[in-house]
């Protein structure tokens, strides 16, 4: 069992280092090109005819709609024995983190807020420091919003209510429970925590054959379904405010249409007709690949084509999400466009992290992903995790990277796996922070907007954001081990002239790297290093 996801004998597929973490060598900064092709340094003009030549477009007239206030964002866990370190809400806020989702994975549903306890010790504990409060602190300094997964597989409805009641309705006249860990307000707090997700991954709790989440009722998503319903009813009376989600399944990925006994209907399609009317949100987990099938190309090349190996298989992310909408709409009606579409797990393999969770390859997955989940549609997008642990997870040669261990986490904890592979220091960024780090140079704040782009080269993807204030950020992720391009970007529907800011990030690089480049006109060249990611902010 490792922390926060409990391993489990099914193939699932859905289930920055400030130094040391990438391959150390010359900088990936990129090589300043004008658009009318001005002469070059003649070392930066061998460097450009190295590279492949290609294309891309960014139409500024094309809005793919509008981003929240809580694009982005980790999970974060009460096991976590990190989390309440000094360093950790500037981590966070520097890699742009807007939301986080506590109290961690399938914790959620063997978890008991008011004591800060397991229901059951044997499948999972608490880090006796990581209470609720404390959790509250963390996003607070970080100045991110919460989401809460209550309890739902060995709580209840009211226990979920009362914890509404205590985050959302204290101060003066509090008529709430009050908890019984250290720390806590005996007047409870006003938040105003708006997203509450009820459960975690219940079709884990052996509906389908895999058990890995904790559940005491009937193990059929019809009792989930109905049970969303009781506890949504009773959190709105807590207050009216919040928005209530359930858990989904990922299209096309297991245990996405299975039936049995228990599940006649497969789970989506049972859980929707019940509960939708309850719900302001729902929640899918995607991980692309399961363990031992880990392939860097077929990884990089999921968000945008889906990814088979032989022990997993995903569809891709446009069609996933034509696949929710499509069951939004056949079993909410006339609610289905005010349900909002959430991912609150993701992260590059289902279970038992090997080498390439903490190689380049995760951070430019990471990317890649999360910016195709919001151009798609999709609210917010939490990776998991903030912290983890390492483990002795795929080491294969063929899989991209140094470090001979697997890590979910963001920022390291400085723990030495069972063969006796060490970590970097705690809260060392492993190479998915600068993924997260890149998407906040990019752009995600609220009311900007994702824009539709184009690529004539499939390893190269890109993606475009519009700012509040007009301006237009622009992504490459080379996504080719070993070939550099140089990719003439053309501007369709606006024009731009300065200077524009140029982040790189890469194989060739230990961190986010910043530069410059002049511009003007309709369009621009930039040279893009193999594995590598790069963000240019047109003035």
């Amino acid at each position: 069992m490792k922390q926060g996801r409990s391993v489990f004998c099914v193939s699932l597929v859905g289930a920055f280092c400030w130094g040391g973490c990438a391959d150390t060598g010359p900088s990936g900064a990129e090589e300043q090109l004008t658009t009318q092709g001005a002469a070059l340094e003649s070392s930066a003009e061998k460097s450009a005819n190295s590279a492949t030549p290609s294309t891309a477009s960014v139409d500024a007239r094309a809005s793919l709609g509008v981003l929240s206030a809580i694009a982005v964002g980790a999970n974060a866990a009460a096991w976590d024995g990190d989390l309440l370190d000094r360093k950790v809400p500037a981590l966070l806020e520097d890699a742009g983190i807007q939301l986080l989702r506590y109290p961690g994975g399938s914790l959620a549903d063997n978890y008991h807020w008011l004591s800060n306890t397991p229901d059951d010790p044997s499948v999972g504990g608490v880090d006796p420091s990581n209470t609720f409060d404390a959790f509250m602190s963390v996003a607070e300094r970080t100045g991110a919003r919460a989401m809460i997964t209550v309890n739902y597989g060995s709580g209840t409805p009211q226990e979920a209510a009362d914890w509404v009641r205590y985050a959302n309705g204290g101060c003066h006249g509090y008529r709430g429970p009050k908890p019984t860990y250290p720390g806590a307000s005996r007047l409870g707090h006003d938040y105003g925590i708006r997203y509450w997700e009820i459960g975690n991954e219940l079709y884990g709790d052996g509906t389908y054959g895999a058990t890995w989440e904790v559940n005491h009722k009937p193990h059929d998503p019809t009792t989930y379904a109905n049970g969303v319903v009781s506890y949504s009813a009773a959190m709105k009376a807590a207050d009216p405010a919040i928005r209530i989600g359930a858990v989904l399944t990922a299209p096309g990925n297991w245990p996405d249409g299975q039936t049995n006994a228990a599940s006649p209907q497969a789970w989506n399609d049972t859980v929707l007709p019940i509960a939708c009317s309850a719900l302001d949100f729902v929640s899918i987990h995607w991980y692309a690949q399961g363990p031992s099938g880990e392939s860097d190309s077929g990884l990089l090349a999921a968000p945008q084509n889906g990814a088979a190996t032989p022990v997993s298989y995903t569809p891709s992310i446009p069609d996933m999400i034509a696949s929710l909408k499509f069951q939004l709409q056949k079993y909410c009606g006339a609610h289905a466009s005010q349900v909002q579409l959430m991912v609150t797990e993701t992260n590059s393999v289902s279970y038992n992290p090997g080498k390439q969770t903490t190689s380049v390859v995760n951070s430019l997955f990471l990317a890649d992903q999360v910016q195709t989940w919001l151009e798609n549609g999709v609210t917010n997008v939490d990776w998991w995790a903030v912290h983890n642990s390492p483990f002795d997870g795929n080491a294969d040669p063929a899989l991209y990277g140094e470090y001979q261990f697997g890590d979910y986490g963001l920022l390291s904890r400085g723990l030495t796996t069972d063969s006796g592979a060490l970590e970097p220091p705690a809260q060392t960024p492993f190479p998915a922070y600068y993924g997260l780090q890149m998407l906040s140079h990019l752009g995600h704040q609220a009311k900007s907007q994702p824009l539709g782009v184009s690529s004539w080269t499939p390893l190269v993807s890109v993606h475009a954001v519009k700012q509040v204030n007009g301006k237009i950020h622009v992504l490459l992720i080379n996504k080719s081990p070993s070939e550099a391009f140089s990719v003439s970007v053309s501007l369709n529907g606006a024009s731009t002239r300065g200077v524009a800011q140029v982040f790189s990030y890469g194989k060739e690089t230990a961190a986010i790297r910043k530069s410059s480049l002049r511009v003007q006109g309709s369009a621009f060249a930039i040279r893009v290093s193999p594995y590598s990611m790069t963000t240019v902010q047109l003035p």
